[in-house]
């Protein structure tokens, strides 16, 4: 079994650093060769459906079978993915694309394959990696120590752009000079070697004592856990508009290339590996950046060199002039990607790490797609240099965004479970499905502190609706000001029980400050009620009709 990450010290992390874990090493080596064989899978099947049919739309459907599936499946995956062991999750999603990649590879090989059926095998190898997708994102901070975590998150974006740089040309290479069936075979090929290394890592999984999560509530509890964290929804809001705004680069690079420069494919081809080359580089230079920006200002670089790109695009007279500017933006996109992603996950305990993971994913990819859509319908509708200039404005006023919306440090926070709550004395058996349940806590507070009482209940009170309460409040005794009762309605004992579980370190400080306004001779007074007709040791009282004439 492979040992947990030991603590590395701060002055001694590098860019390398996450290499010196051995399970990371072969993973990132295997997901690189993953990567590079789903750049050329993109090419090989783009190119096969353009010689199997004459129609555009069949062709232009490609993007739809590949983004589709993450659209509908992301969330529901990330669900499924904090549910099972991911482990074999991964197992799962990793042989299912090698096997539909095979078979393609297979049926073009023999002939027997149309482009129908491509678009077929697209979506499903899309599915697979819709799957993939959050699971993949949440096993990096199992096998890297936190100080470590945005290194080995930058390396992964290192394999990304390496990737989309080698896998188009070694796929074009191959389908010059024999078939795409071989480009598929290939790709299936490079979905074993990951599917090697996961077989070989021995994760330890953790045993719950608490009932465990049905998919539905699942869904609702990370919807929920992104609604009453002001910590996320301040990351999903910038990483919505920078990539709305930024999404223009990506849409329309191709058109400024062919129409506005009169240049062919093989130009754009340099625009992006100058692109790449500037992700990568960029790479190298993450430490320092890190060290001497915070993650706000780093996203405010991002924007600004994003906008400068945008209007690069649709004033600059030369292609030459676009690749300083292409590199930049390769450095920004990058660094901007880190940043968000090394935020969110270290503001996520393990229970939530993936359904908020693929909800952040979707909401990404949400602005880049719509995006895309307005700024080429700009373009259409008006002119090119009219579509970039408003992207351009765009990014310029997302960054105002920084002031209701800034982002948090989360470096430094314990997301550990505090488990400090005791467990109630109950009479009698309740089913964990038994509900709702009523927990109250009372307090006696001094009159002149109950202004500061309340600032401090109301963090608390966001915790327990962050954490599973369907509703939470606070209220006072009217006869004595001073007793105070906060309140929170749960679905079920079950649920209840989970909450024990989610409560963790960081929010214990919280509390803390709470309890610390109590001036009781005892602690807060906790009552437990569970709805009247499951509640043990009480009679039910006879329904009213037959209460008729009873004296």
């Amino acid at each position: 079994m492979i040992a947990p990450p030991s603590p590395v010290p701060d002055s001694k992390i590098s860019l390398w650093t996450p290499f010196t874990f051995s399970l990371f090493r072969a993973i990132w080596i295997a997901s690189l060769v993953s990567n590079i064989g789903t750049w050329m899978q993109n090419v090989a099947g783009v190119w096969l459906v353009t010689i199997l049919t004459t129609s555009t739309l069949l062709v232009a459907l490609m993007q739809t079978a590949t983004s589709l599936p993450s659209f509908l499946l992301s969330v529901p995956a990330g669900a499924l993915a904090d549910l099972t062991d991911r482990r074999r999750m991964l197992l799962f999603t990793q042989g299912f694309m090698a096997c539909m990649a095979t078979l393609l590879g297979t049926l073009t090989l023999m002939g027997n394959i149309s482009a129908l059926g491509v678009l077929s095998f697209t979506f499903l190898l899309g599915m697979g990696a819709a799957l993939n997708g959050p699971v993949w994102q949440t096993i990096t901070p199992e096998l890297i120590p936190r100080p470590v975590l945005p290194f080995a998150l930058t390396l992964n974006g290192v394999s990304i752009n390496v990737a989309r740089a080698v896998g188009p040309a070694i796929g074009g290479v191959i389908i010059s000079y024999f078939s795409p069936g071989y480009v598929f075979l290939l790709n299936g090929v490079s979905f074993l070697g990951t599917w090697i290394v996961i077989y070989s890592w021995k994760r330890k999984v953790a045993v719950s004592s608490v009932p465990a999560e049905n998919f539905i509530g699942a869904l609702r509890a990370g919807v929920r856990y992104v609604q009453y964290s002001p910590a996320i929804y301040a990351i999903l809001i910038r990483a919505f508009s920078f990539s709305f705004g930024a999404s223009a680069m990506w849409a329309l690079l191709s058109i400024v290339v062919a129409r506005r420069l009169q240049l062919d494919s093989s130009a754009y081809g340099v625009m992006l590996s100058w692109l790449g080359a500037g992700a990568v580089s960029g790479a190298f230079t993450t430490g320092i950046i890190n060290r001497r920006f915070t993650v706000n200002q780093r996203v405010l670089i991002a924007i600004v060199i994003f906008t400068g790109t945008n209007l690069s695009l649709a004033f600059f007279p030369a292609a030459y002039w676009l690749y300083p500017v292409m590199f930049l933006s390769g450095m920004a996109w990058l660094m901007i990607m880190t940043s968000f992603n090394t935020t969110v996950q270290l503001n996520l305990p393990k229970w939530v790490q993936a359904r908020v993971l693929s909800i952040y994913m979707l909401v990404f990819q949400g602005g880049m797609a719509l995006g895309s859509v307005t700024w080429g319908t700009l373009a259409d509708h008006f002119s090119l240099w009219i579509a970039l200039v408003a992207a351009a404005v765009w990014l310029l006023l997302s960054a105002f965004l920084a002031i209701p919306f800034p982002i948090s440090p989360a470096e430094n926070l314990n997301l550990t479970p505090a488990e400090h709550w005791p467990e109630p004395t109950v009479q009698g058996d309740i089913d964990p499905d038994d509900g709702p349940v009523v927990v109250m806590v009372e307090y006696m507070v001094k009159v002149a502190d109950i202004p500061a009482f309340r600032q401090a209940v109301d963090q608390l009170v966001r915790l327990r609706l962050r954490d599973g309460a369907l509703r939470a409040g606070v209220f006072t005794d009217v006869t004595n000001p001073s007793r105070i009762t906060e309140f929170f309605y749960v679905a079920t004992w079950g649920e209840h029980q989970r909450q024990h579980h989610r409560f963790t370190k960081e929010d214990l400080a919280i509390e803390t400050r709470v309890i610390h306004f109590h001036t009781g001779s005892v602690p807060p007074r906790v009552t437990h009620y569970i709805a009247f007709p499951k509640a043990p040791n009480v009679d039910i009282a006879p329904p009213f009709e037959n209460m008729e004439g009873q004296s």
